[in-house]
C-alpha cells in the first residue's frame, strides 16, 4: 500500500491503560494497524513514567493487528486480531522512526502473506 493511502487515526489504537500515556500513534496500512503507545503514566502526572514490556528500558511499543472496517468514521478500522507483531524501545525518537518502520513493513505485506497462511496437511488413515 502506498504511503498517501495510509490512514492516520487520531485514538490510540491497543493497550488498556492508553489514555494514560502521553505519546500514541495509531496507523491503517493496508489489512493491518500500527499501534504505537509511550510515556504511560498510570499514577497521573507525578511525573513517574512506568515501562510496556518487562524489560528496564521499554517505555515504548508498537502492535501490529489484522483490520477491518469499522462503522467509526473518526477511527474507520478497527483491530480483528491479537497482535501479530511487536517491537519496544526507550525513546521517543526510537519509537516513531520504529512506528514508521512497521508501516513500511505492513504495508507492503500482502505480495508475501500467501507465505503466512496455514494450510491444514492431508491426514490420511
Amino acid at each position: 500500500m502506498n504511503k498517501e493511502k495510509w490512514v492516520w487515526m487520531p485514538h490510540p489504537g491497543h493497550f488498556c491503560g492508553c489514555w494514560n500515556c502521553n505519546f500514541r500513534m495509531n496507523t491503517y496500512v493496508g489489512k493491518y494497524i500500527v499501534s504505537t503507545v509511550g510515556e504511560y503514566l498510570p499514577d497521573g502526572r507525578d511525573g513517574k513514567r512506568h515501562t510496556l514490556g518487562l524489560g528496564k528500558t521499554d517505555y515504548y511499543e508498537t502492535m501490529v493487528f489484522r483490520a477491518r472496517k469499522s462503522n467509526n468514521k473518526c477511527c474507520p478500522y478497527e483491530m480483528s486480531s491479537g497482535e501479530v507483531d511487536t517491537e519496544r524501545y526507550g525513546t521517543p525518537e526510537e519509537a516513531r522512526k520504529g512506528h514508521l518502520k512497521m508501516c513500511e513493513k505492513w504495508s507492503n505485506r500482502k505480495k508475501e502473506e500467501s507465505k503466512y497462511v496455514w494450510k491444514p496437511s492431508k491426514i490420511t488413515h
